[in-house]
């Protein structure tokens, strides 16, 4: 092997996307306080061996792995997922030119996962909050249809776009311009024009035909972003009449109806961090929310609001403000893990045989400020968890004759 090749596949480890044959090695974590996100509940003293990608054992009598990680003591959780934003669709907000989430001819069938960037910058800061996989969606366009989101993982590779076209996600509720009654109008009139259509078996059905097929047949959620008890009730009862999979984002004034929501069985992606109105459609926001709604038996998410794409780092935080509002602890990390999995119907989100090895080592409890991830692997690799903005702080700190920020 040259320097230089063997310089090269030391860095590509070093960045977790080396996997030639780190993939067929088996992996054991042992003395582990296992989260697991399942009715298993915390295990003490407990073991997962993953292998080829996926968890093959929790607490075997014995174990023959090709590599053993004594966690001692420490949490291992599911890698969290993230919800609702553009990460990899877009880089610095103010740069036109690196926002691929959003084009104003945007509607049904826009798939903005063809521009996912596996190597954005955003990326390795995300993997630092504990992310294994994100949710990405479109920010659309003139349409009430922002189009189609997908799943990824935050691996790196260039085949981390796990799972396409997951969910049609659409925009009701409040309009600076026109009435929200058209927009429902809209989503009722598509619905029912693909319903009532004759199906010509000669001819290829369009992509948008593909979706709306796919949703009245309960097969890809419909993510509704709405805020007001009203509209969420008009959905509910639409849910009723069509048979769709509907998923309520947003969600400020879910509370006001969560008996019908959990009758219902429609879960919410909610922000555990708005708690003042953001307009008169939000006038029941409040932290407790969260945990209102789990106790109503509603399957709750958790997103994290405003520039998310930046910020989704921050997810476990949320989750833990959650908790300090009432939310238990199991269900805050079901909101960012094994709940989106069943939702989006992805094979990871929990810590039990058989799922992906998605897998984070934490310091302490990761809803803790003060808290951090140890190591991290995303189908069973592991990654680093190294930023831009480590790289920063070295440059800006390091020691030398050179002027800072200088140094080599």
């Amino acid at each position: 092997m040259t320097k230089l090749t063997k310089s090269l596949k030391l860095s590509l480890v070093a960045a977790g996307l080396f996997s030639a044959t780190a993939s067929a090695a088996s992996v054991a974590i042992v003395n582990a306080t296992l989260h697991t996100s399942t009715e298993q509940g915390v295990l003490e003293g407990a073991s997962v061996v993953f292998e080829d990608g996926k968890i093959v054992a929790i607490n075997p009598t014995s174990i023959n792995a090709d590599t053993t990680i004594d966690a001692k003591g420490q949490i291992v959780t599911a890698g969290f997922i993230g919800t609702m934003n553009q990460l990899g669709l877009v880089e610095v907000g103010a740069v036109a030119g690196s926002r691929d989430g959003s084009d104003d001819k945007a509607t049904i069938d826009f798939d903005p996962s063809l521009a996912f960037n596996p190597r954005s910058s955003l990326i390795p800061y995300a993997r630092k909050g504990g992310i294994t996989q994100d949710v990405i969606v479109p920010n659309g366009g003139e349409s009430i249809f922002a189009g189609l989101a997908s799943v990824v993982d935050l691996s790196g590779s260039f085949e981390s776009v796990n799972k396409k076209q997951v969910a049609l996600v659409v925009h009701l509720g409040e309009k600076s311009k026109g009435s929200r009654a058209m927009s429902m109008k809209t989503l009722i009139d598509k619905l029912e024009g693909e319903k009532s259509a004759k199906k010509d078996d000669e001819k290829v059905p369009s992509t948008e035909q593909k979706v709306l097929a796919a949703v009245l047949a309960g097969d890809m959620p419909l993510i509704a972003s709405v805020q007001r008890a009203s509209d969420i009730f008009s959905l509910v009862k639409l849910k009723e009449t069509y048979g769709i999979n509907l998923v309520i984002h947003g969600g400020d004034d879910a509370v006001v109806v969560a008996d019908a929501l959990a009758k219902a069985d429609v879960p919410v992606i909610i922000s555990s961090m708005a708690n003042l109105p953001g307009s008169f459609d939000s006038l029941h926001a409040n932290l407790a929310n969260a945990g209102k709604l789990e106790k109503a038996g509603v399957k709750v998410i958790i997103g994290v609001a405003g520039d998310s794409s930046h910020n989704v780092y921050q997810l476990r935080f949320d989750a833990g403000n959650a908790v300090s509002y009432g939310m238990t602890q199991q269900g805050a990390l079901s909101a960012v893990t094994s709940n989106i999995a069943d939702i989006f119907g992805l094979n990871s989100g929990a810590v039990a045989t058989g799922k992906r090895a998605n897998l984070v080592m934490w310091s302490a409890d990761p809803f803790e400020l003060n808290s951090h991830v140890s190591k991290m692997w995303i189908n069973g690799e592991e990654v680093s968890t190294e930023a831009r903005q480590d790289k920063l702080r070295e440059r800006y700190t390091t020691d030398s004759a050179m002027p800072r920020a200088y140094t080599k």
